[in-house]
């Protein structure tokens, strides 16, 4: 479970969205993220967002996690970032082809998957450095 990239889980919840529209009562993927919803505040503004700011809030609470689990050491962490290039190679694909995918929430997600891959790798390479305490370097 540790190789497993925790922002494919955005992903394929956007894909359940976008492809299953259907599910959701709506068609038009924009149109649905961009609905948006309002909390009374104490000082008495009314904070409003958007269903695309809950989902982008949730795949940058994942893509936290998943910079944790970047600075771990193992085997499985080199398979999370092999799995982490693809969910953003996959990810990137859906964004330029497929129809409901051009949405700011997708572009966010995206780019979140983007500093997934390059994160990982140089906490990786930053590590492994480190461990080899290579001389001459700092």
């Amino acid at each position: 479970m540790g190789a497993f990239p925790l922002l494919l889980v955005a992903v394929i919840l956007y894909n359940v969205i976008a492809l299953g529209g259907g599910l959701a009562g709506q068609h038009d993927v924009p149109a649905l993220l961009g609905q948006s919803f309002t909390i009374a505040m104490p000082s008495t503004d009314a904070f409003r967002f958007t269903y695309g700011d809950v989902f982008v809030a949730f795949a940058l609470t994942l893509l936290f996690v998943e910079v944790i689990k970047a600075s771990r050491t193992g085997r499985g962490e080199i398979l999370n970032h092999a799995f982490s290039t693809l969910t953003f190679v996959g990810a990137l694909v859906e964004f330029l082809l497929l129809k409901g995918f051009a949405t700011p929430a997708f572009a966010l997600l995206v780019a979140m998957s983007l500093f997934d891959v390059v994160a990982g790798y140089t906490i990786a390479i930053v590590s492994a450095r480190r461990d080899l305490m290579v001389p001459g370097r700092d």
